[in-house]
C-alpha cells in the first residue's frame, strides 16, 4: 500500500452492504478471561487488526496456547486456559501500538512471578499509563518503569496480594478500570475501586461486566464513583463476538454524506457496544436510521441535507472523528461535549483532528471538553496526515466521499483495526444507485 492514498468520491447517493470486521473491544475482553479461565475456550470471530494480533502474542508470551483458525472469513480462537498461572519470566511482551492491549496485559501480568517488560511503539510510548501503574503497585505488584513512571517501557513483577481499596481518576481512560476488572476475580478478595473523578466511556465498562459476566465472573457491581468485582474464578466456554460498532460507523457515515443507504449486517438493537448508538447521532442529523434485531441501516435522501447537532459524546468518544467530518459537511453548527480525555488517544483526537479538517476549509474551534464545527462551508481536497491513528485515517476516508481530492497519508494505519478499510470503501461508490 502505498504512503499516501487518493480517496474516490461517490458521484451520486450509495446504495451498500458492508460487513465490518468484529469487534476488537469484545474480542480482546474475551482472550483474556478465556486466558484466565480453566480449559479450552473457542471465540468465534478474532477482530484482523493489530491490536489484536498483538494481544495474541502477548498471551502466548505468558504460556496460554492459543490456536487461531480461518474458515469462510471468520477467525477462531481455541484459548487452552491458564487459570492464572503464567510463565514466568524474563519475558517481554510486545504490544505494538495497542493501547487497550498494553493496559491490559500490564494487569494481567501483575498475576505473575514475572519479571515482565511491557513496551510498544514510540507513539505509545507516550501515553498515560500511571493510573494503572499507582494501583498495581497498590496491589503489591512491582513496577519499575525504564524512564518516567506512568509510561512504557516497564517491568512487572507480581503476583499482586490484594487490598482493602483503591482510588483512581475516572476520567482519563476506561481502559484502566477495564483492566484491573479483567483480573479482579483473580485478586485476593477482589476489587474494591472508588474513582476519584465521574466514569467516562461508561458503555466500555459495561461490556467488561458482560463479557466477564459470560465466563463466569458475575459478581460484579459498576457506580459511577465505584467498582467492585468479587473473588471468584472465569470459566471456558464457547463465545462469539459480534461485528465491531466503531468500525461500522465509517460504511454507515457513507450513506449520511454522500446520501444513499448503507445496511451493516450483526450489529443491531441487541449490540453490546455503547457506539451502537451512533444511529441515534446520525439519525438527529437529519438520516433515517432502521436498527432491526441483528441488522443496521442508515438512509438519506440526497435532497436532505445534514444539520449540525449539540451532542456529548463522553460514552462514544471513539465516534468523534466520524461525527466530525459529518458535521464539516452539515448545514449549521455542531458542538460535540465531553471528551477533553481523547486528546491522550493514539493522536490528540481533538487538535489533530480539528488541525486537519482545516485543511478542507472547514471551520473547527477546539473546546475545552469537545469541538465547534461550523457547517456550511465550501469544502475542497487536501492532503490529510492521519498522526499513528486509524480512526482520523477512516473518517477522512468517508469525507473524501463527498469532497474531491481527499489523499491520505500513512493510510496502512487502518490495519490497527480494520485491514480491509479501503478496500471496503472503494466498494461504496461502486455501489452507486
Amino acid at each position: 500500500m502505498s504512503d499516501v492514498r487518493a480517496v474516490t468520491t461517490a458521484d451520486g447517493p450509495v446504495v451498500a452492504r458492508v460487513r465490518v470486521p468484529p469487534s476488537k473491544s469484545i474480542a480482546n475482553r474475551a482472550l483474556i478471561c478465556a486466558t484466565l479461565a480453566e480449559g479450552r475456550s473457542e471465540i468465534v470471530g478474532i477482530a484482523p487488526g493489530d491490536d489484536t494480533v498483538a494481544m495474541v502474542e502477548c498471551l502466548e508470551a505468558l504460556g496460554t496456547p492459543i490456536e487461531i483458525s480461518t474458515l469462510d472469513g471468520t477467525t477462531t480462537a481455541v484459548v487452552t486456559g491458564t487459570g492464572g498461572a503464567l510463565a514466568p519470566g524474563p519475558i517481554r511482551l510486545d504490544t505494538r501500538l495497542a493501547g487497550t492491549t498494553s493496559r491490559f496485559v500490564t494487569a494481567v501480568a501483575a498475576l505473575g512471578p514475572g519479571p515482565y517488560e511491557i513496551d510498544g511503539d514510540p507513539p505509545l510510548r507516550a501515553r498515560p499509563m500511571g493510573p494503572l501503574h499507582d494501583s498495581l503497585h497498590a496491589l503489591g505488584a512491582r513496577i519499575e518503569p525504564a524512564g518516567s513512571w506512568g509510561h512504557l517501557p516497564v517491568t512487572v513483577s507480581g503476583p499482586v496480594g490484594g487490598a482493602d481499596a483503591l482510588v483512581m481518576p475516572g476520567d482519563v481512560s476506561s481502559q484502566f478500570v477495564t483492566a484491573l476488572m479483567l483480573v479482579a476475580p483473580l485478586i485476593r478478595d477482589g476489587l474494591r475501586l472508588g474513582l476519584s473523578s465521574e466514569l467516562v466511556s461508561r458503555p466500555y465498562i459495561e461490556i467488561t461486566r458482560a463479557v466477564m459476566g459470560a465466563f463466569g465472573a458475575d459478581e460484579v457491581d459498576i457506580a459511577q464513583r465505584h467498582v467492585h468485582v468479587g473473588e471468584g474464578r472465569y470459566r471456558a466456554r464457547a463465545y462469539e463476538v459480534e461485528p465491531d460498532a466503531s468500525s461500522a460507523s465509517y460504511p454507515l457515515a457513507a450513506a449520511a454524506i454522500a446520501g444513499g443507504a448503507v445496511a451493516v449486517p450483526g450489529l443491531g438493537r441487541s449490540s453490546l457496544q455503547g457506539d451502537a448508538a451512533f444511529g441515534s447521532i446520525v439519525e438527529a442529523m437529519g438520516c433515517l436510521v432502521t436498527l432491526a434485531e441483528t441488522d443496521t441501516v442508515v438512509m438519506r435522501r440526497a435532497d436532505a441535507a445534514l444539520r449540525g447537532v449539540d451532542v456529548d459524546m463522553a460514552d462514544v468518544s471513539d465516534l468523534v472523528p466520524t461525527v466530525a467530518v459529518l458535521a464539516a459537511t452539515a448545514e449549521g453548527t455542531t458542538r460535540i461535549t465531553g471528551v477533553g480525555f481523547i486528546r491522550g488517544k493514539e493522536s490528540d483526537r481533538l487538535g489533530d483532528l480539528a488541525t486537519e479538517l482545516a485543511k478542507t476549509g472547514a471551520a473547527v474551534t477546539v473546546d475545552d471538553d469537545g469541538l465547534t464545527i461550523e457547517g456550511g462551508r465550501p469544502l475542497h481536497g487536501a492532503r490529510l496526515e492521519t498522526h499513528h491513528d486509524h480512526r482520523l485515517a477512516m473518517a477522512f476516508g468517508v469525507l473524501g466521499l463527498a469532497v474531491p481530492g481527499i489523499e491520505v497519508v500513512d493510510p496502512g494505519v487502518v490495519t490497527k483495526s480494520w485491514p480491509g478499510f479501503w478496500e471496503a470503501l472503494d466498494s461504496i461508490p461502486a455501489s452507486v444507485a
